[in-house]
């Protein structure tokens, strides 16, 4: 099992942390042992650049072996380690890998992220400013770091994580995330015996909930990088907002998040900042992760004058459309647009218009619906968007309700809820729904899933749950992650409802009895009404232009910018219609913010010149009537 963990580590690093490895060249850090407050030390590798001098420190704190990072840095740095304007420190955590012999039961990490701090900003080597960077389990602890307020620490940038440990993260909708849960098992964190002792909302979780929620001692900028097809979603989206409503007065204002069109990442999957993404690819989004830490560590690590601040507080990418967006704060302000669920398997915005209506499904424990894609982690299934059509959709034990192909785009942004009525004739069951997306050649890619164990229906305490009267029918409510999505005219929306999606949930056994133990397995008819007195509906938060699905007053593809990649003295287009009397603006930005070049255009066609530009990589944001979009031009 140590041989199968430390190949399983290897994979996971290899995928997330350094990608396009291409050749055997490793390097070569100072290696150092950092004295914590017990006596104890925990292993460093040291990344110094050539020429000597002090530089800010970018810290690394990793419980999967800090010697991968020899075969290549992140931030884009990867081997070249003397172009860097920082210094690297990566660091095992207590228990982990060289700092096994630092061992205690019960370690403090936030205590020993403190203490790595404050050893840093004493060396040599150090001009006294520390940045944290890192993902998943990576950037959990960043926020236990601050939590310690180490004087050294300047900014921080977590990605795919939060600092909470919820009982909604492990038991969404009261359903234990089977395969979350035994691949963190099978990383050596062994949490299983302690969530399966407590499958209830109790008071052991309400301690552990208060004691990992605490933004108002987050003293540093935080910039929060997640993606909309990641499982933390929900986790940093909530987070960030009492950052930024309840955190310190002093810093409360400098926190930015940014949500792009990512998964968790891990296990040869595409990690955060990478075009591809289950089976799409978002070439608009390639890159931005790093590029954007980047300018956030440069401001805040370097002083250097790259217009940081003016970033909004939330960058997020709208799939779909495929631009960036910005925005105050998320989610941003909608209106409600309502699609009913219909006898012929349609959703319409009309409300159903017969008295009686209903559709079942079978659902048996022991041949349940297969997990095809999703916010996963587990090394055996597949991450993000993937095409629900050829596996889940064709099985017999499956409701599929569409609309017809769009007339006009509907631009989702935030949480999409879904209202049912239900009975079984079982006394416990599951729902479990898939939201997709479904193109015109009837692929039906993935946005979003959910569950609910029906014996939570009333709320996740042990006094909440009750099994369910076989025939009577319940009013529920399910809640999807918070998205940001298009589904562009000609595609379809379709909600997938299946009483069971393993193993990335627990297949319900159907006897109403213990959970999470061997028992009797029950198949259950399960049936979902849509008539007039039960108007089961999807809920969309969507913007003001596709209310009503009747006019559209945006392209529904914003157009490419052409050339891409151009040359210097090269006249680029954006081919976007400009309305009579609109003016837009259109500002070029390189990677580390400074403003290339402005200009403010009302006629047919946006254009400007390259003339200004030196080779690279910039950002091209168009602003007009509210709205601002962003692209990204490659300069040869």
């Amino acid at each position: 099992m140590r041989v199968f963990n430390s190949l399983l580590i290897f994979v996971l690093f290899i995928s997330l942390f350094i990608p396009g490895i291409c050749n055997a060249q490793v390097l070569t850090p100072q290696v150092d042992s950092i004295p914590m407050r017990d006596g104890k030390k925990l292993a460093a590798d040291i990344y110094i650049p050539q020429g000597g001098g002090t530089f800010p420190v970018i810290l690394i704190q990793t419980p999967y072996n800090r010697l991968y990072y020899r075969l290549g840095l992140p931030l884009g740095f990867q081997k070249n380690l003397d172009s860097s304007p920082y210094i690297f420190v990566i660091v095992d955590w207590r228990c982990f890998y060289g700092s096994q012999g630092a061992c205690i039961a019960q370690p403090n990490r936030g205590q020993d992220g403190k203490d790595v701090v404050d050893w840093i900003a004493a060396q040599s080597w150090s001009n006294g400013k520390v940045g944290t960077w890192g993902p998943s389990a990576l950037g959990k602890i960043q926020f236990q770091t601050a939590r310690e307020q180490p004087a050294a620490l300047v900014c921080s940038v977590p990605l795919v994580a939060g600092s909470q440990f919820n009982y909604e993260e492990y038991f969404p909708g009261g359903c234990y995330r089977k395969e979350y849960a035994d691949q963190l098992d099978a990383l050596g964190y062994g949490l299983s015996p302690f969530l399966l002792a407590n499958p209830v909302h109790n008071l052991t979780w309400q301690i552990a909930e208060g004691a990992n929620l605490y933004p108002d001692q987050i003293k540093v900028p935080m910039l929060m990088i997640g993606g909309w097809y990641d499982h933390n979603v929900d986790v940093m989206t909530s987070l960030f907002n009492l950052l930024k409503s309840s955190g310190d007065p002093a810093v409360k204002d400098q926190h930015r998040l940014v949500m792009g069109p990512w998964a968790h990442g891990g296990f040869g999957q595409a990690q955060v900042g990478s075009g591809q993404q289950g089976e799409l690819f978002y070439p608009e989004a390639s890159g931005w992760s790093d590029s954007l830490a980047l300018a956030f560590l440069d401001y805040h690590l370097r002083g250097i004058a790259n217009n940081w601040p003016s970033n909004a507080n939330v960058t997020g990418f709208q799939m779909g459309d495929n631009v960036w967006e910005t925005f105050s704060s998320w989610p941003p302000v909608t209106q409600d647009l309502t699609l009913y669920l219909h006898e012929d398997d349609t959703l319409r915005e009309s409300s159903p218009a017969v008295s009686s209506s209903s559709t079942s499904l079978q659902y048996d424990p022991r041949d349940p619906s297969p997990t095809i894609g999703g916010p996963t982690l587990h090394q055996d299934l597949d991450q993000g968007p993937y095409d629900q059509a050829p596996i889940v959709e064709s099985r017999n034990d499956i409701l599929t309700f569409t609309t017809p192909p769009l007339q006009q785009d509907v631009k989702v942004q935030g949480e999409v809820r879904v209202h049912l009525y239900m009975s079984s004739d079982r006394k416990d069951t599951d729902i479990c729904l898939r939201l997709t997306d479904v193109y015109p050649d009837n692929r039906s890619m993935l946005v979003s899933d959910q569950v609910l164990r029906m014996r939570f229906r009333d709320g996740y305490t042990a006094s909440d749950t009750a099994v369910m009267v076989p025939g009577q029918v319940y009013e529920v409510e399910l809640t999807f992650d918070h998205t940001a999505i298009t589904f562009p005219a000609g595609h379809r929306i379709r909600l997938d409802i299946t009483s069971s999606n393993y193993p990335r949930f627990d297949a319900n056994l159907n006897n109403g009895g213990a959970m999470y133990v061997a028992g009797d397995t029950l198949i259950a008819t399960n049936t979902f009404y849509h008539e007039t007195n039960r108007p089961a509906r999807v809920i969309l938060p969507v913007s003001d232009a596709t209310i009503g699905m009747n006019d559209i007053s945006e392209p529904s593809v914003l157009p490419e910018l052409f050339p891409n990649p151009a040359h210097h003295h090269t006249t680029v287009r954006w081919p976007y219609t400009i309305p009579l009397g609109e003016v837009v603006k259109i500002t070029c930005y390189d990677l580390i913010g400074n403003m290339v070049v402005t200009t403010s255009v009302d006629q047919q066609h946006l254009k400007f010149s390259t003339e200004e530009f030196t080779p690279g990589i910039y950002l091209i944001r168009m602003e007009g009537s509210g709205k601002s979009y962003t692209r990204k031009l490659v300069v040869r």
